[in-house]
């Protein structure tokens, strides 16, 4: 039996990516809560049986059209999200992978409204919650220093 997300009797996992491409990050917009409207990273829930990586590589096809290899892991945080009465409306163990795409063409898929190629240091009109955008730094930082970091 599948769990409600909203208003959940326990935690959710919940992975996502900082795809990034010769220099520039995806960012997509979000269709449906939580974060409807709001700028943000693609990503999604684990399924059942599924490995994260996996997990990653498909979420970030449904949301973007990009097809991606899947690199390190970034950070592993929660995400709980309390309505006006204080009860947990929504609450993820999000894991953020570093991403690079290897094939596909960068589209709005699946919830996702728009989705863009952004440069890191441009995101202010796009309205990130901090935590994205710190995340969106330690990925770009992640891939500065690798050394086999790909460009398309």
């Amino acid at each position: 039996m599948a769990g409600r997300r909203e208003y959940p009797d326990r935690p959710y996992v919940g992975v996502g990516g900082v795809i990034v491409d010769d220099g520039r990050v995806v960012l997509i917009k979000r269709r449906f809560e939580p974060l409807a409207g709001e700028w943000s990273l693609p990503g999604g829930n684990l399924d059942v049986g599924e490995t994260l990586e996996a997990a990653v590589a498909r979420e970030m096809e449904e949301e973007t059209g990009l097809r991606v290899e899947v690199g390190p892991v970034i950070e592993v945080f929660d995400r709980i999200m309390r309505d006006d009465a204080g009860r947990v409306r929504f609450h993820f163990v999000l894991v953020d992978y570093l991403c690079w795409p290897v094939g596909g063409i960068l589209r709005a898929a699946s919830d996702v409204s728009e989705a863009e190629l952004v440069d890191p240091l441009e995101l202010g009109p796009y309205g990130l919650t901090t935590k994205a955008t710190s995340v969106i730094e330690r990925g770009m930082a992640m891939w500065q220093v690798r050394p086999d970091r790909r460009r398309r």
